[in-house]
């Protein structure tokens, strides 16, 4: 549930597991902010699903409009303001209820806490991956990874004292400007 939200999104993995067919996608240039952490997200297209709420005796059903996307989640769909508007519902974050008009009167239905706990701990999991990779992106943008295997500190000789003969090798064998390191020859080749 996402009250502040102005779209009814499912994702693309829940709609395989339904057995529904991207083909059956209707165009959408839907973008929107703030679903994936420094992204903006494109719809793959929109889909009409019917919603059922409530049991076998009083129940309610309507046809919402899903925007689909393509990306991690810790949910299966997230209903906004359009869901609650059609169905004529109230959310109530703190239980995690959802009530509205039924039929034979008022429908509620009621979440679990664990369920939703887990799910929380799983999107800021997801979400935390996603920022490591905007931020690696960004960090890539502005380091020249050439720069990474030169040295930064001045060449200056060692105060260190081989008791064996030496002979110079390359650690860097993708960057021969380095200035090599002496190695013992009696060490074995491998």
């Amino acid at each position: 549930m996402d009250g502040g939200s102005r779209l009814n999104i499912i994702y693309a993995d829940t709609l395989e597991a339904m057995g529904i067919l991207m083909s059956r996608l209707s165009n959408s240039n839907m973008q929107f902010h703030r679903v994936i952490p420094g992204k903006k997200a494109k719809s793959l297209g929109q889909i009409a699903l019917d919603v059922v709420f409530g049991g076998e005796k009083t129940f309610m059903k309507e046809r919402l409009t899903f925007e689909v996307v393509d990306f991690r989640s810790a949910y299966h769909a997230i209903l906004g303001r359009p869901a609650y508007a059609r169905f004529m519902a109230r959310p109530c974050y703190v239980y995690l209820k959802l009530r509205m008009p039924g039929p034979n009167g008022v429908i509620t239905i009621t979440g679990n806490q664990k369920l939703a706990e887990e799910c929380l701990q799983k999107g800021s999991r997801i979400a935390d991956e996603q920022m490591a990779l905007a931020e690696l992106d960004e960090y890539k943008k502005i380091v020249d990874s050439s720069d990474l295997l030169k040295s930064k500190k001045p060449a200056v000789e060692s105060a260190f004292q081989s008791a064996g003969e030496t002979k110079p090798g390359h650690i860097h064998q993708d960057d021969p400007n380095v200035t090599p390191t002496n190695i013992s020859t009696t060490l074995d080749s491998k």
